[in-house]
């Protein structure tokens, strides 16, 4: 694995390496870990790595790598910088012949985003995209009981993500996670929908597999100063005749990492929080609970020499790596074989899920500043 961002002070980074790490099956090798050379270089020494292979400018490694020799250049890029840069990144690594995973969201428009879906077609690279949520175990479980029919047809989705650590303007003291994410040259046109609002929508339509319709949605600013929202309500409304509203929030004080679903049938309902990710409750048409758990005994551990993120209990390493591994198995399997895999196949979020993610952005941000307020998906 070859990584772009995550140096010091990054704070998606060592969660990717922790969880990397754990699989056992991938071997950070090389990386240009921030915008500046000496902190790259600075970044990369301390974890240890070859000195020649550590750069200032990831197109530097890009082009370095690539005339590395079989079997020893980098199988993947690993991109966790802020979001501006996920897509210029992702389509030089496939232009350089290296398969891509990518911290969500994957870009910053649609158009990009179906750019990047053009690309990956042309040049049949896989690509990851670190949606976390499909990496737990009971998010299966609940796709599972869906399809299954054991909640009927689907009435109402409630799901929400609030955070409380953008409560007050810390970007204006340098704080540089709130920085990047509050302003719009590095972020995009959205700060919260985009940093957690998507996170909620991935994991609504993993769950529930709707096609959403339309939104009708109210973004609003509150901390004065700030660039961009820092909290948003959406009401929508799906194909298949079910209706939904999702909240996402970093101004709520006591928060988190609060991602939680409600599914509500026709026959059935089911609950599901990140904060207590290995249990599932689903309740029969009845009232009747039957809670849904998996073993916590093979949750893999980030290696002690990573420093996680506040906020970011080792159990929480668990999906990521799950994503990680299921990555590298289909990476080897292509190694090995010579063939890609059947798109449909893979088990981890791809190409398509970040182009329905940047499609509700999209709309999200229309209808806060439209008059029309459903704007169709």
């Amino acid at each position: 694995m070859g990584m772009v961002g995550g140096g010091r002070d990054a704070f998606v980074g060592p969660l990717h390496l922790a969880a990397a790490q754990a699989t056992g099956l991938i071997e950070l090798v090389a990386g240009a870990f921030s915008s500046t050379r000496p902190k790259s270089k600075e970044s990369g020494g301390d974890l240890g790595l070859d000195s020649e292979r550590v750069y200032g400018v990831y197109r530097d490694m890009l082009r370095s790598e690539a005339k590395r020799p079989a079997g020893e250049h980098l199988d993947f890029i690993s991109i966790v910088t802020p979001t501006n840069m996920h897509y210029p990144v992702a389509m030089a690594a496939i232009d350089a012949g290296f398969h891509v995973l990518c911290e969500t969201p994957m870009t910053t428009t649609v158009d990009e985003a179906e750019n990047l879906a053009r690309k990956l077609k042309q040049t049949q690279k896989i690509f990851c995209l670190t949606q976390h949520h499909a990496g737990y175990p009971m998010v299966t479980e609940a796709r599972k009981l869906v399809t299954s029919g054991k909640l009927g047809t689907l009435r109402r989705i409630v799901v929400e993500y609030p955070q409380g650590w953008l409560a007050t303007r810390i970007e204006a003291n340098g704080q540089k996670q709130a920085a990047w994410r509050t302003n719009p040259r590095n972020a995009g046109n959205c700060c919260c929908m985009s940093d957690v609002g998507v996170h909620a929508e991935g994991l609504m339509l993993a769950i529930t597999g709707l096609t959403l319709k339309e939104v009708c949605a109210d973004l609003t600013t509150f901390v004065n100063g700030r660039m961009l929202e820092d909290d948003g309500s959406v009401l929508m409304r799906f194909k298949e005749g079910a209706r939904g509203v999702l909240w996402a929030s970093q101004i709520a004080i006591g928060e988190t990492s609060g991602l939680k679903i409600h599914v509500y049938g026709e026959t059935g309902s089911l609950v599901w929080r990140q904060a207590d990710p290995n249990t599932l409750c689903y309740y029969t048409q009845d009232g009747e609970l039957k809670t849904r758990t998996c073993p916590t005994s093979d949750i893999p551990h980030p290696s002690s020499s990573v420093t996680l993120p506040a906020g970011y209990p080792n159990v929480q390493i668990a999906p990521l790596t799950n994503l990680y591994q299921r990555f590298a198995q289909t990476l080897i399997q292509r190694i090995d074989s010579g063939k890609n895999p059947d798109p449909k196949a893979l088990e981890f979020p791809g190409v398509n899920d970040g182009i329905r993610s940047a499609q509700f952005t999209a709309a999200v941000i229309a209808s806060s500043t439209s008059k029309d307020k459903w704007i169709d998906v």
